[in-house]
């Protein structure tokens, strides 16, 4: 599914998603640095009634946020990672396998160890204020 949405309307974007994420936990942001990553994903965890701030884990690599119902919400930022192996022993697999809704930017970088079933979502900046977006299995 391929659609353009405008800034402004990222909030009905990220509960349109929300809405459609079945079965999936495992979802890996892609575009370039800019294109609305880290927005979108804030936009969600905001949905979710994440009350504390969504910031990109880029030193960190991951982030766990609590959810209003209670799930844990982990993000990752995997811009830093060179090497698969120090991921894997940051744990990354035991949260991939969780069955928590795992939220990863620059997934390409451990997609070795990424499951199966991860949902890709590719972000484009049309303009400042228009995002193109893809979802793909």
């Amino acid at each position: 599914m391929i659609f353009q949405y405008k800034l402004e309307n990222i909030s009905e974007i990220a509960e349109n998603f929300i809405e459609n994420i079945g079965e999936n936990c495992v979802f890996a942001f892609n575009g370039a640095m800019g294109a609305g990553k880290t927005t979108f994903i804030k936009a969600i965890c905001e949905k979710l009634g994440v009350k504390e701030p969504v910031n990109s884990p880029t030193f960190s690599i991951i982030n766990e946020y609590l959810a209003a119902d209670g799930n844990v919400i982990y993000h990752f930022d995997c811009y830093r990672i060179n090497d698969v192996k120090d991921i894997v022993n940051l744990g990354a697999e035991d949260y991939l396998h969780s069955g928590n809704l795992c939220l990863l930017e620059w997934a390409e970088n451990i997609a070795a160890i990424l499951p199966e079933n991860t949902v890709n979502i590719d972000i484009e900046a049309v303009d400042n204020f228009t995002r193109k977006i893809k979802f793909s299995n």
